[in-house]
């Protein structure tokens, strides 16, 4: 197996070198990319069946020791189990996916062999991170997986509006990357070692200092400052409030790194990282209370910013803020399980829709503002059914994927709140209420698209058509799982025995009863007359009525609620708050840090004595005429100053 898990991690690593080292063709870039990846998804998918099905054991050995410091090894390793199998399938499904929808939607781009290596190198960087067995290598994931997409978002660097969101993104994920490292600090000053294995056992076994006293005489608990911790780095990277202001921004660029990032790769990895470390989370109550207020905040309150955009993109990607929000609660809630459920579901209906933006982007010539296109289910019947499967899969619309994953999380978090789990009270109505708001920006999205009046120019619409195979086609692929894979998996993953050696959940706080479940078919029965139903409902006859038979109502709302509508179009102006005191604050002390410290002080004052110096010795030089008589008058003079002296005292 050890060659098997080489090959999958180093062939997209392969096939970013020779796309972005190498002045290879736009035909060998693509093709060895694709193949790459392409090998690592069969790879994977084999990897899955031998652990899921075949029943092989667990794979958790170390190839490398690169340093021994103490008792400390610092190592490359691979664990392999059903968490990192189905990480492994996701990731590089998605992947493949987007690599060959790439070939449709960079097909004029001058950088298109760098922008073949760079997704290859994010597969790389995510599968490296999934498939650690200690801390060290899976924070090399981490930052690997934050660097390529600083590369990504700013792919197109003479817009200075990507040259920001790159930035942006680099510098938020910092501070969440701050809070990680001190996690594993902690986790190395607690346990003395980094191997999963080693610190999971010593956890669960109580060996570690049971409290730390960071300030004096305040002593606070080891497990839940560690937690606390690690888990700041999941906000940044899995974009939680209030460390989410960097997504949004994500989609300056290309298309399909929107989908990479959304789906896949970089906001899931800290959801995969809560989830691999439950046997630490699981210990600290106050820990998981935080977590699943944060998740509730992100769901609930970026959902409703999802209502006032017109960027299609960016519709979708606030979308993706708030199921990453619904992931976040279910950790929370002791479901990881459900959350690593909806991660899987949802990077297949996420990829789906994002691809499918892009090619509503790709024939509307680049287009993205929805108030300036309409109608198009006619020209783009593939994009249309496809987009609508996603938007389905989206709302939990019954016998989608989404359904059967989000439901599962709601129920869990309703477990939560009967067990009086602080928080769990804000969390269930937050996510309750999400469900509705879901549906309204999501099929807004969908009827400004699609339906209605044709509200874009002549010139565009004499040039709509659908897209060519190659972005069509990974638009089907994607469409099937984000249908069936729900209503296959939710038995084995929520009920069965799927992650029972990967997750760990302590008594009394898993939600989910195998001896209640009777199969999918009842699980949806029973969620037709569910509230969430409903509400999804409700939200897409409210987006009917509001952009197909009242177009005109949504500015009138918007005018009457004028104060609201400012707020969410500001983003709650966190944007310019930032701007003002962590960017702009910056800026103001680093300008008077320059103006007092470098030109008062160093300039003025240290620079001022060097000239008195020297302005003295100018004069002192004179001195020195180099004629013996001067001398010897000088000494004359100096023994009659120092005899008057000496009779004077």
């Amino acid at each position: 197996m050890q060659n098997t898990l080489l090959t999958i991690v180093l062939a997209p690593l392969f096939g970013a070198i020779i796309a972005g080292l190498f002045p290879v063709s736009r035909r060998i870039a693509h093709s060895v990319t694709i193949g790459a990846v392409g090998l690592a998804f069969f790879l994977s998918a084999s990897i899955f069946y031998q652990i899921i099905f075949a029943g092989h054991a667990i794979y958790n050995e170390t190839l490398y020791t690169w340093l021994v410091a103490g008792n400390v090894r610092l190592e490359v390793g691979f664990m392999v189990d059903s968490l990192t199998a189905v990480m492994m399938l996701v990731v590089t499904f998605v992947s493949w996916m987007v690599h060959i929808y790439t070939i449709g939607y960079m097909r004029d781009d001058p950088g298109y062999n760098r922008f073949f290596s760079y997704i290859s190198l994010f597969t790389f960087s995510m599968l490296m991170l999934v498939m650690s067995n200690n801390f060290v290598q899976l924070f090399f994931g981490w930052e690997a997986v934050g660097l390529v997409s600083y590369l990504l978002i700013g792919f197109w660097y003479t817009r200075e509006t990507a040259i920001y969101a790159n930035l942006k993104a680099f510098l938020v994920n910092r501070v969440g990357d701050f809070g990680f490292a001190l996690g594993i600090a902690a986790v190395l000053m607690a346990f003395n070692t980094l191997n999963y294995g080693e610190v999971f056992g010593l956890a669960q076994a109580g060996e570690y200092q049971q409290t730390i006293s960071i300030f004096a005489g305040y002593e606070w608990s080891m497990i839940t400052v560690m937690c606390i911790l690690l888990f700041v780095g999941a906000m940044g990277k899995s974009a939680q409030f209030p460390l989410h202001v960097w997504l949004p921004d994500s989609m300056e660029g290309p298309t399909p790194i929107s989908a990479l990032i959304h789906a896949a790769t970089m906001v899931t990895a800290g959801i995969f990282m809560v989830a691999r470390l439950s046997p630490l989370f699981e210990l600290s109550t106050t820990a998981l209370s935080f977590i699943l207020v944060i998740g509730a905040i992100t769901a609930f309150f970026m959902g409703l910013l999802g209502l006032v955009q017109h960027d299609i993109k960016r519709v979708v990607a606030y979308s993706t803020l708030s199921q990453l929000g619904y992931m976040t609660v279910a950790l929370g809630a002791s479901a990881y399980t459900a959350g690593m459920f909806h991660l899987m579901t949802h990077a297949f209906f996420k990829a789906l829709l994002f691809l499918g933006a892009g090619s509503v982007i790709i024939a509307m010539h680049h287009e993205q503002d929805m108030r300036k296109m309409g109608g198009l289910k006619k020209y783009m019947p593939i994009t249309y059914i496809t987009m609508l499967i996603g938007s389905l899969a989206l709302i939990g619309f019954p016998g989608m994927s989404g359904f059967f994953s989000k439901d599962a999380i709601i129920e869990a978090v309703h477990h939560a709140y009967e067990a009086d789990r602080a928080g769990a009270g804000f969390a269930y109505y937050a996510v309750l209420s999400g469900v509705f708001i879901t549906a309204l920006y999501t099929f807004r999205m969908f009827f400004l698209t699609f339906h209605g009046k044709e509200r874009m120019d002549e010139h565009a619409k004499e040039h709509l058509h659908e897209t060519p195979w190659v972005v069509t086609g990974p638009l089907i692929a994607l469409a099937i799982p984000s249908i069936l894979i729900g209503i296959f998996t939710i038995g084995p993953m929520l009920f069965g025995n799927y992650f029972s050696d990967s997750i760990f959940v302590a008594v009394g706080h898993n939600p989910f009863d195998p001896e209640n479940y009777h199969g999918a078919i009842y699980f949806m029965l029973h969620g037709l007359i569910q509230l969430p139903v409903f509400l999804a409902a409700a939200g897409v006859g409210v987006a009917y009525f509001l952009y197909i038979k009242r177009p005109e109502l949504p500015a009138i709302i918007a005018k009457r609620t004028s104060i609201v509508y400012k707020i969410l179009v500001e983003k709650y102006y966190l944007d310019r708050f930032n701007d003002w005191f962590f960017a702009g604050g910056t800026r103001k002390i680093g300008n008077f840090m320059w103006q007092f410290g470098d030109v008062k002080f160093i300039d003025g004052f240290i620079n001022g004595m060097a000239d008195l110096i020297d302005w003295t010795a100018s004069k002192l030089r004179k001195v020195q005429t180099g004629f013996l008589y001067h001398y010897a008058f000088s000494m004359i003079i100096g023994l009659a100053v120092m005899l008057g002296m000496f009779v004077y005292t």
